[in-house]
């Protein structure tokens, strides 16, 4: 048996990276799975992936920073598994790097409105449905530029650490209806963003392997697998005194 065993378990932008890990764990530990995504054919395959291991899991395509999306979600994983136990909040876009002066609003207003508005509206509806079973575990994305600052990337850092404020707010006013919540803080991840992040840094001088691993005091930079297993431990029963943490996994980059 798997620490999530029985579990509904829904992760967005589960398409790729650490949500792909993230929802492959969860099945893996037992969980049906809701592999949320705005691209299509991402969820899909991560579907696939679950169902040719012998897994249960379900796709939806959902911008999760649009309310009735979210909603729709929601009404979509209930109506497929009949309940959510495990959500994790997942979709984000690292957006443009660039002093803050030179950021222009429409792209600040992008990365606010995935990152943190998108994980304010799933939060909600989460919420609302564990309320109705009686309890449920959340864990949010944020990230390393959650807890410190990281030059050229104001928009993003803000809405990290949005996320943790928002993580350790729902803590408190949910916890006594058994919902806990937390957030994880990647470092360096090797994903899609990361790669992004440095092509936008080094115009491709660097791969993101050799701009991030030195910046890690273990050496390297993580897998998605990595992240995975503390996401899916913190919505299973071993976790059941962890509510309002903002988590570290980053190789000890936070502790310099």
């Amino acid at each position: 048996m798997g620490i999530v065993d029985g579990k509904v378990a829904l992760v967005t932008g589960s398409g790729a990276g650490i949500g792909r890990a993230t929802a492959l764990k969860f099945a893996e530990q037992g969980a049906k799975v809701v592999v949320c995504d705005i691209d299509q054919a991402a969820a899909e395959e991560t579907a696939d992936m679950i169902r040719n291991a012998g897994g249960e899991a379900a796709s939806v395509a959902a911008d999760v920073s649009e309310p009735e999306a979210v909603a729709a979600l929601i009404k979509e994983t209930v109506a497929k598994f009949g309940r959510l136990d495990c959500a994790v909040n997942n979709a984000g876009i690292e957006g443009r790097i660039a002093p803050l002066l030179d950021q222009k609003v429409e792209d600040f207003d992008r990365v606010i409105a995935v990152n943190l508005r998108g994980g304010f509206l799933c939060m909600q509806a989460e919420i609302r449905q564990m309320r109705e079973n009686g309890g449920g575990a959340i864990v949010n994305l944020a990230s390393i530029a959650g807890l410190v600052g990281f030059v050229n990337l104001s928009p993003y850092v803000a809405t990290k650490h949005g996320m943790n404020g928002l993580t350790k707010n729902a803590a408190l006013e949910y916890g006594k209806s058994g919902i806990r919540v937390n957030s994880v803080c990647p470092g360096g991840i090797d994903t899609r963003m990361l790669d992004s992040l440095s092509e936008q840094a080094t115009g491709g001088a660097q791969t993101a392997d050799e701009m991030m691993s030195p910046l890690h005091p273990i050496g390297r930079i993580g897998k998605p697998q990595e992240v995975a297993e503390l996401i899916v431990w913190l919505c299973s029963p071993g976790a059941s005194f962890v509510t309002g943490a903002n988590i570290p996994v980053d190789g000890g980059f936070v502790a310099q």
